[in-house]
């Protein structure tokens, strides 16, 4: 069913579907191309779905930032049940600024607060419930997270936008019709309170068990009929006509389909009405009459709360920078989450990444070797000339002749550059019209391919194995739809980043490092001191058989450049570990220390008792918690296990009653290891793992790895 709120279609009126079969000669092969026909001298019209006025300003924002902070960030949970105690929020140094500080220096162009998340708590003052910050002692009840934030951004010169969750699991009418109205009047609070909003996060968490003012119970909805996501969707619009949505049906802005930070290779700003998948999300659809492009949600943490044990674990600018290629290089926003602590602050370890990384990204761009080259053109467009794709200018651009086989654009830097990144933009007001498109560069002896790829769009960025050194270089159409649009035509240079080693530890408490680069110096320390390049080096594995740190970092000499530190904090060795009993054969992989094994086994046993496992931990140690690895590759119809309980003891029976329970968090959108700490510490040497139910309701669940916390 199309949804009349979504950007219209609009069809090819001047291009039409035609195959040419032009053939060009080439190097290496014979490369043929499919360009649109049209009526030669027609007039310059969009090719299928074009984007809003809202949407193609969201494109130009290109990354911007998450903020999640609010109660959960005191009770150490990705996800509150709702019963929490608004007296435990009470960021003393909460410094909406520096927050914003730390997004500008990631080159971050506007930010999204978690105004409310699932648990109902509110990061400002609403008049609608007493579960917000005026329960607080934060400012004596008289603060507002919210707007400190909104005006922040606005003397720092970031757009400013909201995150508020559906699910409310505090609010005693969710799941009822009154629960709307209430949801509807804090929509209205913040969209008339705060300024300009640019982007309204819809989360796709709704249902399931919570509080429920007093209730604890499991309420489901049928999202759709249930919020009515067009008429919602309509009114965001009337209130903040430039607010672009994301998520729901008839939503400006679709999910990329993981939390990774990886878009598709294409990423195509279109999709079908056919109903919403992951994959879908991941890649759009070619020629898709909605314009729906994907924002790619990542956290520069494993989870999207601060937690003190994820201190040391903040993404390294390598990674960051590897992101930014895979989500803004392929066509999506990036959306990129900053977690401030329990001070109110973000982490001066996530400052100094963030910086790194904007650094880095700034010192790319800041020397474009396109600026002065000779731009010329195979077919040229009256008043579309190739010198238009290096004007800056993003309303300029190429069009080649409309019946124009396999056109080319050709940049003559002068002199031979080094470079290692080709940037392109279509223009997208008049819509997707390049299938695929290939870059050569000119050597000594003529002209060589180095890339191919499907889809430009708003951006994409093709970054280079390594640097090669060419005076010329080459754009050329070997698909198009219609007569290429180009709106940018650049080459850059990269500055050298290196991802800190890899840490691992097998069974026997044996630490190896690694480094994905070959050449590396790895140098580290076990003493808990921050690793430098006066650190021992790296020659050999060596042991650490119970609880420890290593912390490590890779140098290139030459270069003379050293990655961010590498973290991990190790518990006590398995190599004394058995599996006692288990639901399901095969539980040693859970302890085999390999994330890439998995246990698959029945939600339910054939005893009809939930999917259990049993360890012996060989000795009797004081358990804080235990740490689950999703599934690395499920099989069709297995899943991740949502929640738990846990039985431990020094006898193996294990007849008590379980001494805890809880739930696996967002574990079916995010594949991190998940940490479960329990609310007293409890000694013996057995503990058992009851999983419960699943995540997306599959019969069968899959784990990689389980751990425990002694620490």
């Amino acid at each position: 069913m199309t949804d009349p709120l979504r950007p219209s279609r609009r069809d090819a009126i001047a291009f039409t579907a035609g195959t040419l079969g032009a053939a060009m000669a080439f190097p290496g092969g014979t490369f043929a191309a499919t360009i649109g026909a049209a009526t030669t001298g027609a007039a310059l019209v969009p090719y299928g779905a074009t984007p809003s006025k809202r949407q193609l300003a969201w494109h130009r924002l290109e990354q911007t930032a998450f903020v999640h902070f609010t109660i959960n960030t005191f009770t150490d949970r990705e996800w509150g049940y709702g019963d929490e105690d608004p007296a435990i929020f009470d960021p003393k140094q909460f410094d909406a600024d520096q927050i914003v500080a730390a997004a500008k220096a990631a080159n971050l162009r506007g930010l999204i607060v978690t105004a409310k998340h699932h648990d109902g708590f509110c990061l400002w003052p609403s008049k609608f419930t007493k579960h917000s910050i005026a329960s607080s002692p934060y400012k004596n009840g008289k603060g507002d997270i919210v707007g400190e934030l909104a005006a922040a951004c606005r003397r720092q010169g970031l757009k400013f936008g909201i995150y508020l969750s559906p699910w409310d699991r505090n609010h005693p009418d969710y799941g009822r019709p009154e629960y709307i109205t209430f949801f509807r009047n804090q929509l209205r609070e913040l969209l008339t309170q705060y300024g300009p909003i640019y982007e309204v996060f819809f989360d796709g968490a709704n249902g399931g068990d919570g509080y429920y003012g007093g209730a604890r119970e499991v309420r489901k909805i049928d999202a759709v009929p249930y919020y009515d996501w067009p008429s919602i969707i309509a009114f965001v619009h009337a209130l903040q006509p430039m607010a672009c949505t994301f998520d729901p049906v008839g939503a400006d802005l679709r999910w990329v389909g993981n939390e990774e930070g990886e878009a598709g290779d294409p990423c195509w700003a279109t999709m079908d009405d056919k109903g919403f998948t992951e994959e879908k999300g991941n890649a759009g659809v070619r020629g898709g009459a909605i314009w729906w492009p994907a924002e790619a949600d990542v956290s520069t943490r494993y989870g999207w709360f601060w937690h003190a044990y994820e201190d040391g674990q903040s993404r390294s600018p390598a990674n960051l920078m590897k992101i930014y290629f895979e989500t803004v290089g392929r066509s999506a926003g990036l959306l990129l989450n900053l977690a401030p602590d329990t001070r109110g602050l973000v982490t001066d370890e996530d400052v100094a990444n963030l910086t790194a990384f904007g650094t880095a990204m700034r010192a790319m761009y800041a020397t474009d070797l396109s600026k002065g080259a000779i731009a010329s053109a195979s077919s040229v467009r009256a008043g579309h000339d190739a010198a238009l794709v290096l004007d800056g200018n993003p309303e300029s651009f190429w069009v080649s002749a409309d019946r124009a086989p396999v056109p080319t654009l050709t940049l003559d830097l002068k002199q031979p550059r080094l470079f290692d990144v080709v940037r392109l933009a279509e223009h997208l007001p008049l819509g997707l019209r390049v299938d695929r498109f290939a870059i050569d560069a000119q050597g000594p002896t003529g002209w060589t391919e180095i890339a191919s790829k499907q889809g430009i769009g708003s951006q994409r960025l093709i970054r280079l194995d390594a640097p090669i050194t060419a005076r010329r270089v080459r754009l050329r159409i070997t698909a198009a739809a219609a007569a290429p649009a180009i709106t940018e035509f650049g080459v850059y240079l990269a500055p050298v980043l290196l991802d800190p080693p890899h840490i691992v530890r097998d069974r026997e408490g044996v630490v190896t490092l690694t480094s994905d680069s070959p050449g590396l110096a790895i140098a580290y320390t076990t003493d808990g001191s921050v690793p430098t390049i006066a650190s021992p080096r790296y020659t050999a594995p060596f042991t650490m058989r119970d609880a420890g740190i290593v912390q490590a970092i890779s140098i290139h000499a030459a270069k003379g450049a050293v990655s961010s530190v590498g973290r991990r904090n190790f518990d006590i060795r398995k190599s004394d570990w058995k599996i006692l009993r288990a639901s399901a054969p095969l539980a040693e992989l859970l302890i085999d220390e390999k994330n890439r094994t998995d246990w698959v086994a029945p939600l339910t046993g054939a005893d009809g008792k939930p999917c259990s496992v049993t360890i012996d931990l060989g000795r009797s140690v004081e358990l804080r918690g235990f740490v689950l690895k999703p599934g690395w590759h499920a099989p069709q119809g297995a899943g991740d296990p949502a929640a738990w309980r846990v039985r431990i003891g020094d006898d193996p029976g294990l007849a008590d009653a379980p001494q805890e329970q809880g739930e696996f968090s967002n574990i079916a959108a995010n594949q991190a290891p998940q940490r479960l700490a329990f609310a007293r510490p409890h000694r013996g040497r057995y503990i058992e793992i009851a999983f419960t139910r699943t995540a997306k309701g599959e019969t069968r669940l899959a784990i990689a790895e389980l751990g425990v916390l002694t620490q």
